[in-house]
């Protein structure tokens, strides 16, 4: 690609993912003026492209934030420790790199063969909050997308029997720290040609993200020929997860269909209307 062109596609890029982050932020009250914000980082496209985008609108945004970039040393072997260290540095943001063994736990309790993404994340989750709590943060940024968050809600149907995706934001069981996805409405494939065009350095996770099999790997597979072959349809899915109808599922424990089960759909709409009118806008 031309240098011209590859530069005016970086802006175009970086325009739609400020806005799609702007967006998201706005939607879920994601940061709040004096929010201390815990940016985790991994080495991969997506973290690294949510840390630029945040530090871009942190310098326009209206309110005043704080941004602290966190990586977690897993002490996988053969990690190159230097490399988010000498980019943090060249960017210009406060950094702090966690450093726990947590490589060796996972390799000793998992099988051979077995997934270790499951113990590996809460291994890490576990860490970061401990790390928040000590630090005052107020808001821990993880970089899911709109694609994670879309490939999670069929893992979740086709493998555990829950509707159930990713929140754009998140209070822990503990209600002791808030979770934010920036990313929430971004596109894998934005960021993954953002990432490339602005060179950052990829850590490749060779842990779990690089194992075969992963059903993960089947869902996104899934995700991508929808995309390929039926145009609008991850669109009009990503709309489906903000515009729910309880009433319309068979949860008991969210709607009383003993209650209303001899109401009509005219009788429901009107319901709706009626409470619409009532709300305090």
């Amino acid at each position: 690609m031309p240098v011209l062109n590859a530069k005016k596609r970086q802006q175009q890029l970086q325009k739609r993912l400020r806005r799609d982050v702007g967006r998201a932020i706005d939607d879920y009250a994601m940061i709040e003026h004096g929010d201390k914000v815990m940016v985790c980082l991994s080495g991969g496209k997506d973290s690294y492209a949510m840390l630029d985008i945040l530090m871009q609108l942190q310098k326009s945004a209206p309110i005043e934030f704080e941004i602290l970039a966190v990586n977690l040393d897993q002490k996988q072997p053969g990690f190159p420790e230097h490399v988010l260290p000498q980019y943090l540095t060249q960017v210009g943001v406060d950094f702090h790199v966690i450093e726990r063994d947590t490589y060796s736990v996972v390799m000793e309790v998992i099988e051979e063969g077995k997934t270790t993404c499951g113990l590996c994340s809460r291994m890490r989750r576990g860490t970061l909050y401990r790390f928040a709590q000590e630090r005052g943060i107020t808001k821990i940024a993880l970089g899911h997308h709109r694609d994670d968050i879309l490939e999670t809600l069929f893992l979740n149907m086709f493998h555990g029997g829950k509707l159930k995706a990713m929140p754009a934001r998140l209070l822990s069981d503990d209600g002791l720290n808030t979770v934010i996805r920036p990313l929430a409405y971004a596109r894998e494939q934005d960021i993954a040609e953002y990432a490339q065009l602005k060179q950052f350095p990829i850590i490749p996770c060779n842990l779990c993200g690089s194992q075969d099999n992963l059903q993960r790997q089947h869902i996104k597979a899934m995700l991508q020929d929808w995309e390929q072959n039926h145009p609008g349809r991850i669109e009009s899915m990503t709309k489906s997860l903000q515009n729910i109808v309880p009433s319309h599922l068979m949860d008991t424990k969210l709607h009383n269909f003993k209650r209303s089960q001899h109401i009509s759909d005219d009788q429901v709409s009107e319901e709706v209307d009626l409470a619409l009118l009532n709300l305090p806008f």
